[in-house]
């Protein structure tokens, strides 16, 4: 791809427009950042080991402790404790395989997760939704269905979004459905599935199914990954039936799973960093474990999401310097498994405001510095996590494009070193008015998407709009842009009478 290709873009025809990245991998060519010595690493793993060995795993489904329990670990199903031998452990982790391709149904936007490649990802799981003009309110489904919409608008992102919040118009009960039919309809990238149970595990492989002209079956025996479903473990150890049965649900027919404990110190872990890290390693492993056991070489990525409360209230706090030290931490046990790697871009703002910028740039630095393939809630996260912003998405991908370009590679050449332009300026000059400046003129730097570069009297004669008021207008503009991505009008209605027949079914069935 020529240099003017990766370049941000603004197409001229329409004023006003962003000037958004093109669709293109991220590639990270620095080393990581490694804040612990190879003996920490090793000290880590053996405690896990240890916590797995002595104080055991709480395993809810009945399912998995007897999968567990016939690869000769010791269980206790009264207690429904898992106690991991620490060689079946090591011996399971070595099946998993360090890269897997995740299949869009644009070939175009299939992702590699594992190398050096880093997948970003828009906020999931909120229940509330915040804009400028509306407040915080409950979330509803035409505007998940917007929120997803941009999302498929922002190459940045290289995965879209079946829940970037919770639509609460819609019964519980049968809601998956309809997340999972946006993203399928309104974008043509990769999307992960629901694993709150079994039931909405197959839901969302059936559909990415319809999507893919494919079944189960095929996609089992070719070990093609067209879903991804991610769980928490519900720290400190324990392992809930719902999310183990759903991981199973994808794993059994080779769908990728993300293993992420949700570790937090002094609320669900210790209060060191170390500690911390030790449970965290400790759940992930009996997890992975788990899924290599069910199926040798099936798809996987070891999630840290370690972070610390505030002590004087129990309230989670994100982009610290401990989520930093836990993030660059955790992806360093990542890699001792030879796995890929799952981070966050995380906050605990309650608006888009400066402290949502600078706790989100901590937290992507970590993410990125420490080589996460995944980068969940990449973009649009506010208030900890209970929020999806509209603003805060277009921030957000302010700072992953501002990201992604610092990694590109620095040309140093005869044309790049300039001698001749050098040359042709004197002394006390400007290259403004420069043969080599005005040839490069349209790509020559970044060119944002909010900030505005301009100076005080020229930014307040035009209104002296803030960051996230640039970034109201700059959504609104998007979605009038907005062009769905072509899809089969065929396999739009197969999706359409699946849902029609599971929601009868759910309703019928009383649950």
């Amino acid at each position: 791809m020529s240099r003017s290709r990766r370049r941000h873009h603004r197409d001229r025809t329409r004023p006003g427009s962003p000037a958004l990245r093109p669709w293109q991998p991220t590639v990270n060519p620095y080393p990581p950042i490694e804040p612990l010595s190879r003996d920490q690493v090793e000290a880590i793993h053996c405690a896990a080991l240890e916590i797995l060995a002595v104080h055991g795993m709480r395993i809810l489904s009945p399912r998995a402790r007897d999968i567990l329990a016939t690869a000769g670990n010791r269980v206790e199903h009264g207690e429904s404790m898992v106690y991991f031998d620490p060689d079946y452990v090591e011996l399971a982790l070595g099946r998993a395989p360090p890269s897997y391709d995740f299949h869009a149904r644009n070939p175009d936007r299939t992702v590699t997760v594992g190398g050096n490649r880093v997948n970003f990802a828009p906020v999931a799981g909120p229940s509330f939704v915040s804009d400028l003009d509306r407040g915080r309110r409950a979330g509803t489904y035409a505007e998940l269905c917007n929120f997803v919409r941009l999302i498929q608008m922002l190459d940045i992102l290289h995965i879209g979004g079946a829940g970037s919040f919770e639509p609460l118009d819609l019964p519980a009960e049968t809601r998956h459905l309809d997340r999972i039919y946006a993203a399928a309809t309104l974008t043509d990238k990769v999307f992960n599935a629901p694993l709150l149970g079994a039931a909405r595990a197959r839901d969302a492989l059936e559909m990415a199914c319809i999507v893919h002209r494919t079944n189960p079956d095929e996609l089992s025996r070719h070990n093609r990954v067209i879903l991804s479903g991610g769980i928490n473990t519900n720290s400190p150890r324990q392992l809930d039936e719902n999310l183990c049965e759903g991981m199973l649900a994808l794993v059994e027919v080779g769908q990728a799973i993300v293993v992420t404990p949700f570790t937090l110190l002094g609320a669900m872990a210790p209060t060191t960093i170390a500690g911390a890290l030790a449970l965290q390693n400790a759940e992930a492993l009996a997890c992975l474990a788990l899924i290599q056991t069910v199926r040798p070489g099936a798809p996987v990525a070891y999630g840290g999401f370690t972070s610390n409360v505030d002590m004087r209230t129990g309230a989670p706090a994100f982009g610290t310097p401990e989520y930093v030290k836990a993030t660059l931490s955790g992806a360093q046990m990542a890699r001792r498994y030879r796995l890929p790697y799952r981070s966050s871009n995380t906050n605990a703002a309650n608006t888009v405001d400066a402290q949502a910028a600078y706790e989100s740039e901590m937290s992507l630095w970590a993410a990125v510095m420490g080589h996460a393939n995944i980068v969940n809630h990449a973009a649009g996260w506010l208030e900890g996590g209970l929020v999806a912003s509209f603003e805060k998405l277009i921030v957000d991908a302010e700072m992953l494009q501002m990201m992604a370009e610092s990694l590109e590679p620095v040309r140093v050449d005869a044309d790049t070193l300039a001698f001749d332009a050098i040359g042709e300026v004197l002394p006390g000059g400007h290259f403004f008015g420069a043969a080599h400046t005005l040839e490069r003129y349209r790509h020559v730097f970044y060119e944002p998407i909010v900030s505005d570069w301009r100076n005080f009297e020229t930014w307040s004669e035009t209104g002296g709009l803030d960051a996230a008021e640039r970034a109201n207008r700059v959504w609104k503009q998007m979605l009038r842009e907005y062009e769905r991505p072509p899809l089969d009008p065929a396999v739009e209605e197969e999706l359409q009478a699946y849902m029609a027949r599971r929601k009868k079914e759910i309703a019928a069935a009383g649950c």
